[in-house]
């Protein structure tokens, strides 16, 4: 054989068979990579019964069973229920791996095995104090084969506690290790500053992210493991901030427009959610200017604005049927919550202006803007929660400094959401209070972060930290625990999810407010940035568009003036506001 065509045959053999060592998953359903990472116990948090050499669990292992015998973490029933509870370190998606030794006996040994977002879920029982198997299962019996290996779990855990069940058996492990399941992403987006709690919490709301980043996007990784599209305008706007595009969204925005046929309202009966759809669609398009993309949904998008338009009477008003939902503080409060719905209907149509004009109907744009106008001029009376008047102050209905003034502010963090409170803090910020929101910021995910949280959670009250003990730790009997003891509607107890991508607003706020980077034009062809330093003594970071990264640097001197160094590509204009 000619040698060059040899070589060609190799190079097309390589290219046809792919790596063996890659983790690609190709199919009509799939083109993601998924990594698969495996973590060791970063501590141990309690041993019962009768337990010889735990400490070996904390040492790196080869994931191999071997005959070898002096190495082994013995568990035995003669004292007792033996049982370890082990800290995997931070917030994980996926599940464990078991490797046995030779204990005695051929036939497989029994554990429980508990996975936990918390020390308390951890060690709790199912149906006490809330704890389920609902979404993921979490509590489990499981065999172990002598001188193998097992893997269990698919949930979202830091936490896990393994009981040896049979009483007459001893078992013996070489090791046990974390497995994290999640997307393999670069993180392009990046803040620092002077504050490194500031700092901490963009990271955090990245990583809260990145880890409902499966299959499809879901809002948590033990509960919900669903695609819930209000949810996913906060998590659409840290993914841009941090990862930049990602088929992950594009997907998830498909699967709801395929399952709900017209005129249903998505997730079964959110009005709000099928608006939050439009929205999404919209600020996904300025950023990518993927226009092909957008034309994909044309017909869909025309026909829920109409949908939209029909329920909204002769004066604007939104005539919406049932219960309608923004977050979880508010939702006992229907009054307020439709001050929320007619801010977003507005929004929506406003939307609905920008995506008609990139489709070239400038019929369409006008109707939408006459429609807009309309439902602009149905003013409800001012809002008493801090929800809805986010959302009307954003609308273009409410002054927002008088919203932010007479509102946001009052109660400090109290009347926020985990979810809404990103809208909150964009209503701030369009009401000049920079400041106040970075501040809110600190105090409320702060407060997550101080009681041990590594992920942001579905739902928290600043009232929660009274006397509160850490979620990372075995709560005394002098302290709340803050994980078993609150919770409302569907979250009420260890039911409550610790990772749960609504709660990422600030890294995408700190990116766009403090960081300075507006979207100005599709496709990020034109950005402005306008920068609000507050009380922080420099910024840095970058932002990823579909052109590379912006990268951004403000320094305050001692007069209180920013300079500013940007390095863009040439194919994005920056206007930069001082």
């Amino acid at each position: 054989m000619n040698k060059d065509l040899f070589f060609l045959l190799i190079i097309f053999m390589l290219i046809s068979c792919g790596s063996p060592c890659t983790s690609d998953i190709d199919s009509e359903e799939h083109s993601y990579k998924i990594e698969r990472t495996y973590v060791k116990p970063t501590r141990i948090m309690l041993e019962s019964g009768h337990i010889k050499n735990a400490n070996q669990l904390l040492q790196q292992g080869r994931h191999q069973s071997t005959a070898k015998k002096n190495d082994l973490i013995e568990f035995n029933n003669s004292y007792g229920t033996a049982a370890i509870l082990l800290d995997f370190g931070k917030e994980m998606h996926g599940g464990l791996e078991i490797v046995t030794g030779m204990f005695k006996g051929k036939k497989p040994i029994n554990v429980r095995v508990r996975f936990g977002e918390s020390v308390s879920e951890a060690m709790s029982n199912i149906g006490e104090d809330g704890a389920t198997n609902d979404h993921a299962v979490r509590d489990m019996n499981l065999a172990l084969p002598w001188c193998g290996k097992i893997e269990v779990g698919n949930t979202g855990f830091r936490f896990v506690r393994i009981d040896l069940l049979d009483k007459d058996r001893v078992l013996q492990l070489k090791e046990i290790s974390a497995i994290s399941v999640m997307r393999d992403i670069p993180y392009l987006g990046s803040f620092k500053s002077n504050d490194e709690r500031l700092n901490k919490i963009w990271q955090t709301g990245a990583y809260t992210v990145h880890l409902n980043m499966q299959e499809y996007l879901w809002d948590g990784i033990k509960r919900d493991r669903l695609v819930w599209v209000g949810d996913m305008h906060p998590e659409v706007m840290t993914i841009l901030a941090a990862f930049g595009a990602n088929e992950v969204v594009t997907k998830s925005l498909d699967l709801m427009e395929e399952i709900t046929p017209l005129p249903g309202w998505m997730n079964g009966k959110f009005h709000s959610y099928s608006m939050w759809w439009l929205l999404i669609h919209h600020q996904w398009y300025m950023n990518t200017g993927n226009l092909a993309y957008l034309e994909k949904s044309k017909e869909y998008i025309y026909g829920l604005l109409e949908l939209l338009e029909e329920n909204m009477d002769s004066e604007g008003k939104e005539t919406f049927i049932g219960e309608c939902f923004l977050d979880w503080p508010t939702r006992g409060d229907q009054i307020e919550v439709r001050k929320g719905m007619q801010a977003l209907l507005a929004m929506s149509f406003d939307a609905g202006v920008d995506m008609a004009l990139a489709f070239n109907d400038e019929g369409k744009a006008e109707h939408y803007k006459t429609v807009a106008e309309k439902a602009k001029s149905y003013g409800p009376e001012f809002p008493t929660r801090k929800s809805p008047g986010a959302l009307l102050a954003m609308a273009g209905m409410l002054d927002p400094k008088v919203v932010n003034d007479d509102l946001l502010v009052k109660d400090g963090v109290k009347d926020i959401s985990t979810f809404y409170g990103y809208y909150v803090l964009n209503a701030m910020a369009l009401g000049g209070n920079h400041q106040g929101a970075i501040d809110v910021i600190r105090e409320y995910w702060g407060g997550m972060l101080d009681l041990g949280a590594t992920s942001f959670w579905e739902d928290f009250d600043i009232d929660w930290m009274q006397n509160a003990g850490r979620i990372d730790e075995i709560v005394p009997d002098d302290k709340v625990d803050v994980h078993k003891s609150y919770g409302n509607y569907c979250y009420k107890g260890l039911r409550h999810s610790f990772c749960h991508g609504w709660a990422s607003g600030p890294t995408a706020w700190l990116s766009q407010y403090v960081l300075g980077v507006n979207i100005e034009a599709p496709g990020c062809m034109k950005i402005k940035i306008e920068p609000h330093l507050g009380d922080l003594e420099w910024v840095e970071g970058t932002y990823p568009t579909p052109y590379g990264l912006i990268h951004i640097k403000h320094t305050k001197d001692s007069e209180g003036n920013v300079k500013s160094d940007i390095k863009a590509p040439r194919e994005i204009e920056i206007v930069k506001v001082k």
